[in-house]
């Protein structure tokens, strides 16, 4: 149908502790993936995406710390395994903490390639790629 939307996923917010500081480490990471600021509602509350808001970044709207939960990540669409490694080099290099070393993921399935890095505030954030070529 050409109406029908290519994605579940609307847009995803981040509990952050200083927003500037998590915002310089964003501004590093975000471009290897293709994507940029998009919006920008104030100094600290900053939306990213390729063409439309898709990763907020700001501290929790009810001023109480934000918690970064267990088991959930964020993973952001790669193009190739080169824009996964440098996403993955671009946060090591902005502060981040490596969880997890670009790679294949076979338990991910066939194809499947990721990098899994922590940001400053603990938050998980991954870039991955899936080469469809690789069989299922």
């Amino acid at each position: 149908m050409a109406d029908e939307i290519p994605s579940i996923i609307s847009h995803i917010s981040i509990p952050v502790t200083d927003a500037a500081r998590a915002l310089a480490f964003y501004d590093k990471v975000m471009p290897t993936i293709g994507a940029k600021r998009v919006y920008e509602v104030s100094d600290e509350i900053v939306a990213y995406g390729k063409q439309f808001p898709e990763f907020w970044v700001h501290k929790p709207v009810d001023g109480q710390l934000g918690n970064t939960g267990n088991g959930w990540h964020v993973g952001f669409l790669a193009a190739s395994k080169a824009q996964v490694n440098a996403f993955h080099k671009a946060a090591l290099e902005a502060g981040g903490t490596n969880d997890g070393a670009p790679g294949p993921r076979p338990h991910y399935g066939p194809g499947y390639y990721g990098g899994f890095v922590r940001d400053l505030d603990g938050n998980k954030i991954e870039a991955m790629m899936f080469d469809a070529s690789a069989g299922h």
